[in-house]
């Protein structure tokens, strides 16, 4: 009877010693799964503030500050160059053709543009779009207009830098609506502007950055500042305007 109870109590104490080492490896395999959760947690988190910090870099402009330390009176330092991103292909624009150097390469690229804003007619959503940003922008070097087109929708300057910039928005918002918001067609119209206008530019990037002012092409070229330029020191070089009126 004896041996029978000591065997019976070593049974126990083995089967307690058993689920002890299970209830272990479980605690460890729980605590190993926590750590792994919250490592891709805090990835997550990473990754999604990133994309945040991304996509507001992309809603405020891309910066002008020349990484080279020249100064930002020179308008070389804010004339855009090469082929623009995903339309540039498309169209056959660089923004190299447009300069006083050649000013027949310029005007045959402000009309291609140009001839986009006579082809293309929006409605809906898309001419709301195209009314929003439309507004928000104008060719004042030329034409004293208070933007390139009215209220609602209609042309409101007659200058061909007008007709190019109008024309690229309507083709950007018409094949391209869901690859650029309405912040950075603008940038792209200001960066036509700035290759446009490129004496005036420079002041205004003088002006901007005596004031504290974060020099990107919708502050730069944007209705956003307009008149800020007023009373400054023209920077030196540039021509005050490439292409037509």
């Amino acid at each position: 009877m004896v041996n029978r109870m000591v065997k019976m109590d070593n049974k126990q104490k083995k089967s307690v010693f058993g689920y002890s080492k299970i209830i272990t490896y479980m605690v460890i395999i729980t605590l190993i799964f926590s750590l792994l959760n919250t490592v891709q947690l805090a990835q997550a988190n990473l990754q999604h503030k990133d994309h945040l910090s991304m996509m507001m870099s992309k809603s405020q402009g891309t910066s002008l500050l020349n990484s080279k330390g020249s100064s930002i009176s020179d308008a070389s330092n804010i004339v855009p160059r090469g082929i623009p991103a995903i339309y540039g292909a498309e169209l056959g624009v660089s923004f190299d053709d447009v300069s006083a150097q050649n000013p027949q390469k310029a005007d045959a690229a402000i009309k291609r543009l140009g001839d986009l804003d006579r082809t293309l007619t929006l409605s809906g959503s898309d001419l709301d779009r195209y009314i929003e940003i439309g507004m928000n922008i104008s060719c004042e070097y030329c034409c004293g207009a208070q933007a390139i087109i009215f209220q609602n929708g209609q042309a409101a300057c007659g200058c061909a830098h007008s007709f190019a910039m109008r024309g690229l928005a309507k083709y950007l918002i018409t094949n391209h609506g869901n690859e650029y918001t309405n912040d950075q067609i603008l940038e792209e119209m200001g960066k036509w502007k700035t290759l446009f206008f490129p004496g005036p530019m420079a002041t205004k990037a003088k002006a901007l950055a005596e004031n504290g002012i974060e020099l990107n092409y919708i502050n730069l070229a944007s209705n956003k500042y307009r008149g800020i330029e007023k009373g400054v020191r023209p920077a030196a070089g540039g021509s005050g305007m490439v292409g037509g009126c």
